[in-house]
């Protein structure tokens, strides 16, 4: 159930309009005829990461990671760097 307010009633009747939303309901406050709000319940059950991270990028605060563009090869490990550096330091 949605209730609709101007901005003027709003202010007038918060209480009342907690007590809409305490009981399930949804009141969408608007200023000069145009919505710009909504109070509604806070939903008791949490999102998972999975719907999270769905519902960020689907609002755009998230976007896909670019694809990869190669692969990276492990520099061979080789005994004793530390002594050739000190050797060419001096």
């Amino acid at each position: 159930m949605e209730s609709v307010y101007s901005t003027y009633e709003a202010k007038a009747k918060f209480s009342e309009l907690l007590r809409k939303v305490r009981q399930g309901g949804r009141v969408v406050i608007t200023f000069h005829g145009q919505p710009v709000a909504e109070i509604r319940p806070i939903e008791k059950r949490m999102e998972t990461l999975e719907e999270r991270i769905e519902r960020l990028t689907a609002e755009g605060v998230l976007s896909p990671a670019p694809a990869k563009k190669g692969t990276w090869k492990a520099i061979a490990h080789r005994p004793g760097a530390l002594q050739r550096f000190l050797d060419d330091r001096d």
